[in-house]
């Protein structure tokens, strides 16, 4: 029977068998996380790609080698875990930031595609993960969170470097502070058409209104 082990959850997907499960989300949560991966590196310059910008950065990754982990490590997940593989070298042939965008762009619509034929049995199919077993759902969950994780590091990086950051989730210091004070979300592009669009022609990012006069916090009665 399946159970919980130091937060990890144990026993075998057939346990839960039984239950009717839609993993659409799965499938759509991905789409959305593509376009957020792709327009964080919109945000970056093309000098930016070998830059760290403080010296406690000295081993940390460059933005250059988060796009390149970006493309590998899905790659191998997506190859080993989940059986798709597109058919495609991971990287770019020349690394330029552009070809990044575009790469990722690419090889990320076939993997959509291929998840979106995916039925709840599949879904539910206990794998290999790493030296753990778990069911693909699990293990796409692990994935999104992943992704997250690095794209929060390269916002990090766009802050130390001066760039200006647009939504990703939710509200930025660059889209008008936080939202208890009316802060919009304002993304970079619509959509990866119009982010290929724009940055082929050098960037055409939607304006911001930048940070306004209020403080970044949420606690009431400052200023």
């Amino acid at each position: 029977m399946a159970g919980w082990t130091n937060g990890w959850r144990t026993g075998s997907a057939a346990a839960y068998s039984g239950c009717l499960m839609d993993y659409t989300f799965l499938v759509d949560t991905y789409a959305s996380e593509r376009l957020k991966t792709l327009s964080v590196w919109a945000m970056f310059d093309d000098t930016d790609l070998d830059v760290r910008p403080h010296p406690n950065l000295a081993r940390d990754r460059t933005f250059r080698e988060h796009m390149v982990h970006q493309c590998l490590s899905e790659d191998k997940w997506f190859t080993g875990m989940f059986g798709v593989d597109v058919g495609a070298p991971p990287l770019a042939a020349e690394e330029a930031r552009l070809a990044f965008i575009r790469r990722y762009a690419e090889d990320s619509a076939r993997r959509l595609a291929r998840l979106a034929e995916k039925d709840a049995e599949w879904w539910r199919q206990d794998v290999a993960f790493f030296d753990t077993i778990h069911s693909r759902a699990w293990i796409m969950v692990r994935r999104i969170a992943h992704t997250a994780h690095h794209r929060a590091e390269q916002t990090t990086l766009l802050r130390l470097l001066g760039r200006q950051v647009w939504s990703v989730y939710g509200p930025s210091v660059d889209t008008g502070g936080l939202p208890t004070n009316g802060a919009r979300t304002i993304y970079a592009y619509p959509n990866i058409e119009a982010l290929i669009a724009g940055e082929s022609r050098g960037g055409e990012k939607t304006v911001l209104p930048g940070p306004g006069s209020h403080p970044s916090t949420e606690r009431s009665g400052q200023s």
